[in-house]
């Protein structure tokens, strides 16, 4: 009797694991709007997880991508899907995309000890314990990532775990802006002539 009562917790959080990972695939991932897609990252000061504990240095969220474009993922230690999407987000650091990590309503000591068991795939892990930047980005659950392009603009955002390669290629295309002409003597002529016609 004893034995069932340990294995009853584990056979239920496989369950809802099973059941969150069911209604992921399942979810039109274009059906929730997404408010602060195409808007500049809040400006949040947390602090740096440093060997499991919050660090004396402060960042901006903002900055954290030190002028290039990144993925900040928002995950936390107690969260199941967090592990099951945690492969992704190393194979992203492996193709050198910057990853910065947002430990959710976690304790530094908790994360650490996460990323110590799993690896680490972070540029850097910001502490968020109490949520405030979670709230600046609207956060409904963990983990939800953002891609934000070098100029700290969110171009594209997934909710839920990264399960497919799809998943990813949607965060990591945004990444890569257009490329844009160059103004020439003519297309400045052309706007100065459409700007005069506007104002007659």
């Amino acid at each position: 009797m004893n034995r069932w009562l340990t294995v009853i917790p584990l056979i239920v959080l496989a369950a809802l694991t099973i059941l969150f990972i069911g209604w992921s695939l399942k979810r039109d991932p274009e059906f929730k709007p997404d408010a602060l897609v195409g808007q500049v990252v809040p400006e949040t000061v947390l602090p740096i997880l440093q060997d499991g504990a919050a660090g004396p240095q402060n960042v901006d969220i903002r900055t954290a991508g030190v002028g290039r474009p990144m993925i900040v993922n928002v995950f936390a230690s107690w969260c199941a899907p967090c592990r099951i999407e945690h492969p992704r987000l190393l194979a992203l650091k492996a193709e050198g995309v910057a990853v910065v990590g947002l430990a959710y309503k976690d304790e530094p000591e908790a994360t650490q000890a996460f990323l110590d068991e799993l690896g680490d795939p972070f540029a850097m892990v910001l502490i968020d314990r109490e949520g405030r930047a979670g709230l600046d980005l609207g956060v409904s659950g963990v983990p939800e990532s953002f891609a934000v392009d070098a100029m700290g603009r969110i171009v594209a955002k997934s909710s839920g775990p990264l399960l497919t390669d799809e998943d990813v290629d949607r965060l990591t295309s945004a990444l890569v802006a257009p490329s844009r002409p160059l103004p020439t003597a003519r297309t400045t002529q052309e706007l100065v002539v459409q700007r005069n016609a506007a104002l007659q």
